[in-house]
């Protein structure tokens, strides 16, 4: 996990809007949560969910997966950020391309998956550091190459927008 901001994209990013990078901030209970740091990647849940909720939503969200938890289910590996905009600097058009790429077919190397991507190794690369930051992406070691992997069979994707409810609207007591 990053103990810093992570700018999302090299200059020649498709989704880039101006020169000043963007930062990304993942909320600070999943960044010092550590959460599959020690797992190994096949023991990893199939599926991540990367989510835009509030603080709120979030803690209850967490609160209702420990207790599928409990009862045995498997539970996702869940990525919050209270801010759309994070979730969105994260997931551009490019790294998403990317991450489609390396789960159909497991590149053998990342020099692989940029002539496959047609793009260049140094932009594969950054967008695969900052996937890795947070445990999107992982890399197994083949020979004198490192071989990105995903080791979720599934990545959903949430953003939720609601009108908020005011204290009047809540149902009594």
């Amino acid at each position: 996990m990053p103990d810093q901001p992570n700018t999302p994209d090299t200059p020649d990013d498709a989704n880039s809007t101006d020169s000043a990078p963007e930062e990304i901030v993942m909320d600070d209970i999943e960044a010092e949560a550590g959460f599959l740091e020690d797992r190994d990647p096949e023991d990893y849940p199939s599926v991540l969910r990367i989510t835009s909720n509030s603080e709120q939503a979030h803690r209850q969200d967490a609160l209702d997966r420990f207790e599928r938890w409990e009862d045995g289910e498997e539970i996702p590996h869940v990525i919050n950020f209270q801010n759309p905009s994070d979730l969105r600097a994260l997931l551009t058009d490019r790294r998403v391309e990317l991450l489609r790429s390396i789960m159909t077919e497991r590149p053998d190397s990342i020099r692989q998956l940029a002539e496959r991507l047609d793009r260049d190794v140094k932009s594969i690369h950054d967008d695969l550091q900052v996937l890795t930051d947070y445990d999107i992406v992982h890399f197994e070691q083949a020979g004198r190459a490192k071989r990105p992997f995903v080791p979720y069979d599934t990545i959903e994707v949430s953003l939720e927008i609601s009108t908020p409810r005011s204290a009047d609207d809540a149902a009594p007591a």
